[in-house]
């Protein structure tokens, strides 16, 4: 027992000497830097260095940076109302929002996001772009684009406003049913639920399946990404998250009902889709429940737990690591399709003459004439409709 103690004591003793350098240190720079210093901001970034040394994820978040936060889980922030997507290092435009601040300010379909505020895109991961994207309400950032058709490259200011974002949009692809999800907030599993009644009374006895967009999606609150799970499974479990301490396990598993009522469910991810996507990908996965198509997911397979510090802000920490159903972690690996479909251009072939072939296009991303045709919805519809028919195909013995 006793010697259990000492090594215990030592380490405490060692933390409070190195607690004290820190405090000369701060002593040193408050009072004989070449300037004067902001002495919260130097307290504020050296709690941020710490935690940057932990993971990428964990980070303290001052008291608007949370308030932000607070916002984008409840289904409104402040942003520019773009959906975009990663395109060779930079950002594609999928398309502006309807009364959006960046369709207001001149954002187009198909414009490609090349510096934020002067600074490259290149180099950063999608959510680091889009997080860059959002902020105060009222506050400008400069967006410069290539613009096809236009030489030089366009640069466009758009002032930040409240973004009403739906976290779930859904409506008709042929027979399927087709939900996009592009953030798990509070309203997702209801959006879902809504999403799969109305559609489903629209489809009546042509209903093929699912197809769900997890597209592009940063993850967002835990226990709405296993409702969804749960909502198209009859049974098991959906996501584990083992923390530090041994035996630290928490399960989360599914209660019967499937709202697709067997039908076949296509998942469409790409390297975009993060963290709470990643755990319906992988879960309905494991499960054989769906195909996922696209590309391979972005690995964050880690949980952060909000922890406030009164009036101060509060301190996003990383307390546990999610697996699958089957016991595999995505940290930094991802889920991995089933179907590897790149994101493509479509454009149609010409003739001998010259002339472009009748046929039709592939559907569109979303509604409206400027969205560019989706090639990998467009195979995920194939895919959907050729299952149906195989499942509705009857058994010759």
């Amino acid at each position: 027992m006793l010697s259990s103690a000492v090594p215990v004591q030592a380490a405490e003793t060692t933390a409070y000497q190195q607690l004290n350098l820190f405090g000369n240190v701060f002593e040193l720079v408050r009072a004989r830097y070449a300037e004067p210093v902001d002495e919260q901001r130097l307290i504020y970034s050296a709690i941020n260095g710490m935690l940057a040394a932990l993971d990428p994820h964990s980070a303290f978040m001052a008291a608007q940076e949370y308030r932000d936060m607070q916002q984008r889980t409840s289904g409104e922030f402040g942003g520019l109302g773009l959906e975009v997507r990663m395109e060779e290092g930079l950002v594609r435009v999928s398309r502006p929002m309807e009364d959006s601040p960046a369709l207001r300010a001149g954002v187009k379909a198909n414009d490609l996001i090349t510096h934020l505020d002067g600074s490259p895109v290149l180099g950063l991961t999608l959510n680091e772009a889009v997080e860059k994207m959002r902020g105060r309400v009222n506050t400008p950032i400069d967006l410069t684009i290539q613009r096809e058709g236009v030489a030089q490259p366009v640069v466009v200011r758009v002032i930040r406003d409240i973004i009403r974002q739906p976290s779930v949009s859904y409506r008709l692809e042929g027979n399927a049913a087709y939900i996009r999800i592009s953030s798990f907030s509070e309203q997702t599993e209801s959006g879902v639920r809504r999403a799969m009644t109305e559609l489903r009374d629209q489809l009546g006895d042509k209903f093929e399946g699912v197809i769900l967009d997890v597209r592009n999606n940063p993850g967002g609150l835990l226990e709405q990404s296993v409702a969804v799970v749960d909502a198209f499974l009859e049974r098991g479990e959906v996501v584990s998250t083992r923390g530090r301490e041994q035996g630290n396990v928490q399960r989360y598993t599914a209660r019967r009902g499937d709202l697709a009522e067997g039908r076949p469910i296509i998942v469409l991810t790409n390297n975009g889709s993060a963290s709470a996507s990643e755990i319906v990908a992988g879960a309905l996965q494991d499960h054989k429940r769906a195909i996922v198509l696209g590309t391979t997911t972005f690995g964050k397979g880690s949980v952060q737990t909000i922890m406030p510090m009164g009036d101060q802000g509060a301190m996003r920490l990383t307390t546990s690591r999610y697996y699958t159903p089957s016991g595999k972690s995505i940290q930094g690996t991802g889920v991995v399709p089933d179907v590897v479909v790149e994101q493509a251009r479509i454009q149609p072939l010409r003739t001998a003459t010259g002339a472009a072939p009748t046929a039709a296009p592939p559907p569109a991303a979303g509604p409206g004439a400027t969205t560019p045709p989706d090639y990998q919805l467009a195979r995920a519809i194939d895919l959907l409709h050729s299952l149906a028919v195989y499942q509705k195909a009857p058994v010759v013995n």
